[in-house]
């Protein structure tokens, strides 16, 4: 078993990264410089950035199944070689590990016949941050324990949108042309899985990708329609495929047709923990689940901003009371979630001021905006907590700057709005006043990501931008079959990710208690320095970590007369 390979990144590979549908209605080619950086042989070496959603858009073309990827003329490059038992190494994922599947039939309660941790090394894969345990496997697999599970295959269904003119549009925003075509995506997922196929414990099974067109929009999911396209995806990827997991479910309509078809799910768009658990096991991301955020930036704001004067505002608010306003899209999971915040505040003695939404409409934004902004500005709003996707600021910080409104700007880490890259498109000035949460590790030059690397380590050619976000939607799917067991089924995938022990790396620390569906477990606190150098880009404007880089996880973070922001 290979350990996590350590490349270095191809002069002129700058605009490489991960370039997602950034959820809340949002496909980030703009985010195609964000990679994050080396990891040694023994383990993380330097962090840089993650997170982000779950769809990975493609321009155009065709979608068909992967033969002929993988430039030998037909192989299939998703087939990969079977799960091997006792992989190479040791590295720093957290530790010891559980077992697969407790208390699953015939996957736990105690050791699964034929299976036992690897007698030379705690974790799987050396070098990688996020290893689960080591696992051998020998003997019988229990064949076809599930729909979609074979004694020799996972069937993992693989959903390909035509999106190029929502992500151009945002490229543009970038001043970059990077857009993923079809291929480039169906290319990745297929090296992606033959790379977790030899690397991963599956039990004498593979993953195989199954990639079909689909009939849906993300852009038009995303804003709560498109329903009858995302059921008749579904129905594709349950019924014509007959697939144990979906790859590309980064809309909330998509993921709840396929929850009631029984297809696990990947990518769900910072929905609530709520509306996981009702669809309970069918549905993951990597998009932090917006309980947690508003739970994170609600003791944040209560720690250390509430009843207290807003000191970091600009001209005609700076030191007056604060008073505050809540910010998100008009989706119904996303109000569900500002209602969470605002009961957390309230419950603490935090009066919100205003609550706003907007719709998830480029075309109309720059108009919402400004409305917005002279509402907020009337009713003497001085701090803004944005809840947002990453696009809406660029309009809400231009038009705050013409109307001479100048709040204070609270970042609740969706949609990578807190990354450099995102902070560098927003007005300047304004943008010197922002502060919050974010989810992920810090970041440092831009090398390699572990999944370009990953990529690298099977192909020779070039990832799609979005291959960091196809790499870690696609490792919680091979980390759930490698914790389920033999015995694999949607039930005991669930109890495998709940035994998981967790690591810290480029994505922020992972982890998955009995009611969380996506993996965040602590946040750190930032600012804005528009002055700083970037070492993502080597641009000025770059996020600075408070409490020199500590990390919290839930009730950790002290009381503060005010955030040590700004220093």
């Amino acid at each position: 078993m290979q350990p996590h390979p350590n490349l270095p990144s191809p002069t002129g590979r700058v605009l490489r990264g991960y370039a997602p549908v950034a959820i809340l209605g949002v496909l980030f080619a703009l985010m195609a410089a964000t990679v994050p950086s080396t990891y040694s042989d023994q383990g993380l070496a330097t962090t840089g950035s993650g997170g982000g959603s779950g769809s990975f858009e493609a321009g155009s073309g065709s979608a068909s199944d992967s033969s002929g990827l993988d430039g030998t003329g037909g192989a299939d490059p998703a087939a990969g070689t079977d799960g091997a038992s006792g992989t190479e190494g040791a590295a720093a994922a957290g530790g010891a590990a559980g077992t697969p599947a407790e208390g699953a039939a015939g996957g736990g309660g105690g050791p699964v016949a034929g299976q036992q941790p690897c007698a030379d090394r705690p974790v799987q894969i050396p070098g990688d941050p996020y290893s689960p345990p080591c696992f051998e496997f020998s003997g019988d697999n229990g064949g076809a324990t599930a729909k979609g599970v074979t004694p020799e295959e996972v069937i993992v269904s693989a959903r390909i949108l035509n999106e190029k003119g929502f992500q151009q549009t945002l490229a543009t925003l970038a001043g970059a042309d990077i857009v993923d075509g079809p291929e480039d995506v169906k290319r990745t997922i297929a090296a992606l899985a033959e790379y977790f196929n030899s690397r991963m414990q599956f039990y004498g099974r593979k993953m195989a990708i199954k990639f079909y067109d689909g009939k849906g929009s993300g852009v038009n999911e995303l804003q709560g329609a498109g329903q009858a396209e995302a059921e008749a995806d579904a129905i594709t990827a349950a019924e014509e495929i007959g697939a144990f997991a979906e790859i590309n479910a980064g809309s909330a309509p998509f993921a709840d047709a396929l929850a009631r078809k029984q297809v696990i799910a990947f990518g769900t768009p910072y929905l609530s923990r709520n509306w996981h658990v009702d669809r309970r096991p069918y549905n993951w991301s990597v998009a932090t689940d917006c309980s947690i955020i508003v739970e994170s930036v609600g003791e944040f704001a209560n720690q250390t901003l509430a009843n207290k004067p807003a000191v970091f505002a600009g001209d005609g608010l700076k030191d007056k009371p604060r008073k505050f306003a809540f910010f998100s899209p008009e989706n119904p999971w996303y109000v569900d979630c500002v209602d969470q915040g605002i009961a957390i505040a309230e419950a603490a003695g935090t009066k919100v001021d205003q609550r706003v939404t907007y719709r998830l409409d480029i075309d109309s934004m720059s108009n919402q905006a400004a409305s917005i902004i002279t509402k907020l500005k009337s009713e003497g709003i001085t701090t803004i907590l944005c809840g947002c996707d990453p696009i809406m600021p660029i309009f809400l910080t231009t038009k705050a700057a013409e109307q001479g409104y100048n709040p204070e700007w609270v970042v609740a880490g969706t949609a990578l709005s807190d990354i450099d890259l995102v902070g560098q498109l927003y007005d300047q000035d304004q943008w010197s006043r922002a502060f919050g949460v974010s989810y992920l590790s810090s970041f440092l030059p831009i090398e390699s990501g572990i999944g370009y690397s990953a990529y690298k380590s099977v192909r020779n050619d070039e990832p799609a931008f979005a291959v960091e976000t196809i790499y870690s939607q696609m490792y919680q799917l091979a980390l759930g079959i490698h914790m389920a067991g033999p015995n694999l089924t949607p039930e005991t995938y669930e109890q495998g990710m709940f035994a998981y022990p967790g690591g810290t790396g480029p994505f922020g620390t992972w982890g998955f208690d009995s009611d969380s569906y996506t993996p965040t477990q602590d946040y750190r606190v930032i600012w804005w320095d528009p002055e700083a150098v970037s070492p993502m880009n080597s641009k000025r404007g770059a996020y600075i970590e408070a409490y020199d880089g500590r990390r919290f996880k839930k009730g950790e973070l002290p009381a503060a007369d005010q955030p040590p922001v700004f220093r």
